[in-house]
This record gives structure tokens, C-alpha cells and sequence, in this order.
């Protein structure tokens, strides 16, 4: 005897379809689901803002990082010609080359002066060597040559170390554009 298949019906969700009825979104709420021509121009035209802005105020951060750097470095290498002719008891020179944009303690390492700066240096005349090279020279007993060196930003102004010739003393000046 051939018994009769039972059929049953199981759902295919895990809510009743009333349910599902109830809560389903209106056409016209399903369709703003995606943006508008007009929010996508604007959310253009600010990324286009944000690209036009931000490429000068990094120069602007970097220069400054430039400047504060170079009168760092001027400072401490001065400081140190003067530390060096003190303990060792020899004559040390800081080297200023007008022409090749350069400075340093070592006339064969100088340091580059980054491209924006500008640089003038006012020394005795023994220590100038033409119009290029230009050195304040620091003396065992304590003393130095003195003069001045001015690390210049153009339109911002600038700083003036300047080297006492009487006691070697390095300070710094502001200067105003």
C-alpha cells in the first residue's frame, strides 16, 4: 500500500510575511539611498579647495623649518668654535662662503644654506678672503675676531648672531624686514 506524501511548508524567512509588509521602506525613501548630483559637486569642490590650500602652506612650514634650523645650527657651530679654541688651546674658525651658499666649522664640509635664506656676514677684515670666503676666528685665550652673521627670510626678516670680540660671546638679535 503506497501511503501519501505529507507536504509541508516551511518559511524562508525568520519573519512572518505580515511582518515583513509592515516594515518594508516607501519607494520613494528606498530610492535617496545614493547621492545627489549636487552633493557630489560640492564634496568636489571642497577636496579641489583643500588641494589649492594645503601645497603653499607646506612650503610655508618648511621654510620656517629651513630658517629655525640654519640659525640653530649658525649658533651651536659658533658656540662650539668658541668651546673648541677654549679646551684644546688652539685657534678655531667659523667659515662663512658667500658665493657657494655655504657655512660651517670645516672649510672642506660646509654646510648648504637652504634656498629661500639668505646670509650676510660682517667680520674684521683680516678675515675676509676676497669677496667669497668669510671666517670669525676664536682665540685660546678667550677672545675672537667678532662679527656678526644675519640669516635672512626675504619679506619676514631675519636673525643676527653676533660674536663679542672682547669675551667670544655668541648672541642673537631679531631683525625686522
Amino acid at each position: 500500500m503506497v501511503r501519501p506524501a505529507a507536504t509541508a511548508r516551511t518559511p524562508t524567512c525568520a519573519t512572518p510575511a505580515e511582518l515583513r509588509r509592515a516594515t518594508r521602506i516607501p519607494h520613494a525613501a528606498a530610492a535617496a539611498g545614493g547621492f545627489t548630483l549636487i552633493e557630489l559637486i560640492v564634496a568636489l569642490a571642497i577636496a579641489a579647495l583643500a588641494i589649492a590650500i594645503v601645497p603653499p602652506a607646506l612650503q610655508k612650514l618648511r621654510d620656517g623649518m629651513h630658517y629655525r634650523d640654519t640659525v640653530r645650527t649658525v649658533v651651536t657651530e659658533l658656540r662650539a668654535a668658541r668651546q673648541r679654541a677654549l679646551v684644546e688651546g688652539v685657534e678655531t674658525r667659523f667659515f662663512v662662503d658667500l658665493v657657494e651658499r655655504r657655512y660651517g666649522l670645516d672649510p672642506l664640509a660646509l654646510r648648504a644654506l637652504p634656498e629661500p635664506l639668505q646670509m650676510q656676514v660682517i667680520v674684521a677684515g683680516i678675515e675676509m678672503s676676497g669677496q667669497r670666503l668669510a671666517a670669525i676666528r676664536f682665540l685660546p685665550q678667550g677672545g675672537a675676531t667678532g662679527g656678526s652673521v644675519d640669516v635672512l627670510r626675504p619679506g619676514v626678516g631675519g636673525v643676527r648672531i653676533t660674536v663679542d670680540w672682547l669675551s667670544a660671546a655668541v648672541s642673537q638679535t631679531p631683525l625686522t624686514p
